[in-house]
């Protein structure tokens, strides 16, 4: 993904400056074509003109593509949030040390099971104000670990932490209340990622315009992968 939003990113560049440049010389044939027009040079200046105002559709054109470039770049964008690093303490016990980008110092768990799961409350813009560059809002709510069989799930001890404290207004609870009148901004909760736990795996968490997205970051958590049921 971060190779396709860097070519995505270099081809729109590419694609800004040609369209800049064809712009130019077009208004400079159109100029100079009505130049010719009052020195009663018709032909040439005819001439002249049309290839400008054709460079500057060209131009309006590269223009339309780029933005659309742009479009499917901002839709596209992920964020990386958060790293989750376990260590094996016994069976189905795992201790995971995370991280999150924006604080300070890690933070140590103790997780029962098989798999980790994160939620998060999510305010996610419309796309016309994500095109213009309003990112995906979130908050973390919880961290847990879950039972691959559900009789364990049932009858096994559980583990969750909650990771955020409600502080002033509540931004998020309000957009739901009055959604109807902030059909602007979505606000949604319930999305989570989870993955399996092993012993020295590392994933990395990040979000995008639509959700949590976890990936493996080390070997052992791409065996876990191949390995998941």
């Amino acid at each position: 993904m971060t190779t396709l939003i860097e070519t995505l990113s270099q081809l729109n560049l590419g694609i800004s400056f040609l369209a800049l440049f064809a712009a130019l010389v077009g208004l400079l044939l159109v100029f100079s074509g009505i130049r010719r027009f009052w020195q009663r040079r018709i032909v040439t200046g005819t001439l002249t003109g049309t290839g400008g105002l054709c460079l500057i559709s060209l131009a309006t054109a590269f223009l339309l593509l780029a933005l659309n470039i742009h479009t499917y770049h901002r839709l596209t964008y992920e964020k990386p949030i958060v790293t989750l690093a376990f260590q094996q303490l016994g069976p189905q016990k795992y201790q995971v040390t995370m991280e999150q980008m924006d604080r300070n110092r890690p933070v140590d768990f103790i997780l029962n099971g098989d798999e980790w799961q994160l939620d998060a409350r999510i305010l996610r813009w419309e796309p016309a104000l994500q095109i213009l560059g309003f990112n995906t809002i979130y908050r973390l709510e919880r961290l847990n670990g879950r039972y691959s069989k559900i009789d364990q799930e049932l009858d096994q001890p559980r583990t969750v932490y909650s990771l955020s404290e409600e502080q002033g207004l509540d931004i998020w609870s309000l957009a739901r209340e009055y959604h109807h009148r902030l059909q602007w901004l979505d606000a949604y909760y319930g999305n989570a990622t989870y993955l399996p736990m092993q012993d020295g795996a590392r994933f990395m968490v990040a979000i995008n315009q639509y959700g949590l997205i976890a990936r493996p970051d080390n070997k052992p958590a791409e065996d876990a992968l191949s390995n998941w049921d």
